[in-house]
């Protein structure tokens, strides 16, 4: 073999040699990049339904006179792929059983994500103020807690209004029961504050409503605009069941239980997500 076939040979074998190289670092690279992807994916807030579908596993319902866990009147129903709140079996009179029903879980910082709409009548013997009303309670007492005759858990409320066809009656007010809010900087003074954006939903249409708490800060969102915003939630001590939910002397609220209103006129839930921080 002569000295210039040798060098080729060489040449080719370096070759070939640099080029698995380069591919097995790429490689290790790619393998690298998909990991630190994964890892990246793995940190990044997902959303989650809390509502599969098709039964109310992981939600604990609660209808005043009546034993936690007890769906009075089926009351609370899954059908058709959409939760179902009715009020069919109730007779003549409401009696005023404002239901609750309740996620198992605590949150602290998340955004909640509610498609819902009003459907049907009021239910017979309701008060007025019940016509298409209803809505979120978030940082609510364990469900456990409510005594058997408590109408409505010691929460924060987003408060969902259907219009009438002909009146304006905006959703997205913040509602306490039991606590304090800060609004621009001012602790409330009433039991709801209005948002800011009003708007009003006529008829049986689907609404997104969203709830993003973030470190003591709380925005309502409806069909993706930002209506409200307030802060500092903390418990109201002259109220009794909220003091007992008080650690210590820190009245501060930083998280609780997510719940939907049964508050007499039949409403659905077509899909209830989180995503939490």
């Amino acid at each position: 073999m002569n000295l210039k076939s040798t060098l080729k040979q060489s040449l080719t074998l370096l070759t070939l040699l640099t080029l698995i190289s380069a591919c097995n670092t790429k490689k290790k690279d790619n393998k690298g990049m998909n990991e630190s992807i994964a890892v990246l994916e793995d940190t990044i807030p997902q959303w989650v339904s809390l509502f599969n579908g098709t039964d109310l596993t992981g939600w604990t319902i609660k209808i005043p006179g009546h034993a936690l866990g007890e769906n009075f009147g089926n009351t609370m129903r899954v059908e058709d792929s959409i939760l179902k709140i009715r009020y069919d079996a109730y007779g003549t009179e409401f009696n005023n059983r404002f239901g609750t029903v309740y996620y198992d879980k605590y949150y602290s910082n998340y955004r909640l994500k509610v498609r819902y709409r009003f459907v049907g009548e009021t239910a017979p013997g309701a008060p007025t103020w019940g016509y298409r009303d209803s809505g979120i309670q978030f940082h609510g007492q364990p469900p456990a807690t409510q005594k058997m005759d408590q109408a409505f858990p010691v929460c924060l409320e987003y408060n969902f209004h259907g219009g009438n066809g002909i009146e304006d009656r905006p959703l997205g007010a913040a509602c306490t029961n039991g606590m304090f809010i800060e609004y621009k900087g001012t602790q409330n003074t009433t039991t709801c504050i209005p948002a800011e954006i009003p708007k009003t939903f006529h008829g049986n249409q689907w609404v997104t409503a969203e709830i993003e708490v973030n470190n003591g800060e709380i925005k309502h969102f409806v069909n993706g605009e930002e209506i409200l915003r307030y802060a500092n939630p903390t418990y109201n001590t002259e109220n009794e069941m909220a003091k007992s939910l008080i650690d210590g002397d820190n009245t501060q609220v930083k998280g609780g239980y997510i719940s939907l209103q049964s508050n007499s006129h039949p409403i659905d839930f077509k899909t209830i997500e989180i995503m939490e921080y």
